[in-house]
């Protein structure tokens, strides 16, 4: 995955057997444009996606960490999905193969897809990997955007010799004042 100028390898496991890849041949799933929207300002690439069949524990690891991760679903049919995060509905709607609705679960980690659900989810927050759990049926499909490059973080050691630093300056102040 390429964000800006940076590239960003990702890392798929899964506990289960994957039904298909798409890359960039054959049928565009994503269409119409259900999946902008909400917040997404573009939908994703044409004929891209990785398809499930089998439920289980799909696993993305990022070598880089990246900012709100966008979830496109394409035929989310009764399935369970949940993501052990909490996660927003960005849109749904009218895709490919009809319209269902996500009922986000009570946590807010994941949603039941009443109906064939086509749209996006968003993961708020900087995350080095994802995780999300799903049931079986006969196939649906899923690709991800990001929204940036995750923000450098100084060290947890650095805050504190910061902090540290910043009350001796306060300290070394008052004895002047």
């Amino acid at each position: 995955m390429t964000v800006g100028a940076t590239v960003i390898d990702v890392n798929l496991t899964s506990t289960s057997n994957l039904n298909s890849v798409q890359t960039g041949s054959g049928t565009n799933y994503w269409s119409p444009d259900v999946y902008t929207l909400g917040t997404a300002d573009n939908a994703p690439t044409a004929s891209e996606m990785v398809s499930l069949n089998a439920g289980g524990t799909v696993t993305l690891t990022f070598s880089q960490a990246i900012e709100n991760v966008y979830v496109g679903l394409v035929s989310w049919n009764n399935n369970t999905v949940d993501f052990g995060t909490s996660m927003v509905v960005d849109s749904y709607g009218y895709g490919y193969w009809g319209n269902g609705t996500p009922q986000v679960n009570g946590t807010g980690t994941g949603f039941y897809g009443a109906g064939e659900v086509h749209g996006v989810v968003v993961l708020p927050g900087s995350f080095n990997s994802i995780s999300f759990t799903h049931t079986s049926e006969g196939w649906h499909g899923f690709t991800i955007g990001v929204a940036g490059v995750a923000s450098a973080v100084p060290e947890p050691g650095a805050l504190s010799l910061l902090a540290l630093g910043m009350t001796g300056f306060a300290a070394r102040r008052r004895r002047r004042a």
